[in-house]
């Protein structure tokens, strides 16, 4: 009735269906694993941010915003940092992505964020850093007018890339108030005549 070929394709469509079932039952069971596992924002504080020096200068360099008539206020900062994200490593963590930001009100838009900072720690080895006197590794400037007076929130943020699902955004808790920062206005140069 049935021939050799006909038999041996049902049970080859069988084993094909089930297999496809298994895959996306293990891959939907890790991605609901990974939001239960997500209540580490919790656990991650930042101990301490220090920003030693703000750096305001004018540019007049495309690459930094700015043009020969126009020059632009870039901005960048020297920080210390001290956190412990040890507990965004999991079983399923490939590597976590940190970035340190500033947000201000600007003209043009309700908020504005910039990044002064980015690592990427591989391992849970290299997850608690103790930071001194770091450089910001982006030199930034605003579209509109500039960085002099005006108050930046400083914010840790985190990425969590895993091996399996979807990638896990957070940010960090800061744990003393130094995460305001101040701009002073910049020192306009003047020709002393005597």
């Amino acid at each position: 009735m049935f021939s050799l070929n006909q038999r041996f394709q049902t049970v080859i469509n069988a084993a094909i269906t089930y297999a496809i079932f298994i895959i996306f039952l293990i891959i939907t069971l890790f991605h609901f694993q990974l939001y239960v596992e997500n209540n580490i924002t919790e656990t991650v504080k930042v101990n301490n941010l220090n920003i030693i020096k703000p750096i305001l200068n004018l540019r007049t360099s495309r690459m930094f915003g700015g043009s020969g008539k126009f020059p632009k206020e870039n901005l960048r900062i020297k920080f210390d940092l001290n956190t412990d994200l040890s507990p965004l490593f999991t079983w399923n963590t490939k590597q976590v992505f940190v970035y340190l930001t500033g947000a201000y009100n600007s003209t043009s838009t309700s908020s504005s964020e910039v990044t002064f900072w980015d690592k990427i720690i591989t391992d849970k080895k290299n997850a608690d850093l103790d930071l001194h006197a770091v450089m910001g590794k982006y030199s930034v400037w605003d579209k509109q007018n500039g960085f002099s007076n005006k108050d930046l929130q400083l914010k840790l943020h985190w990425n969590i890339q895993p091996f399996v699902g979807n990638l896990i955004f957070g940010e960090a808790v800061m744990s003393n108030s130094g995460d305001i920062l101040h701009i002073p206005a910049k020192e306009q140069k003047t020709n002393g005549t005597a």
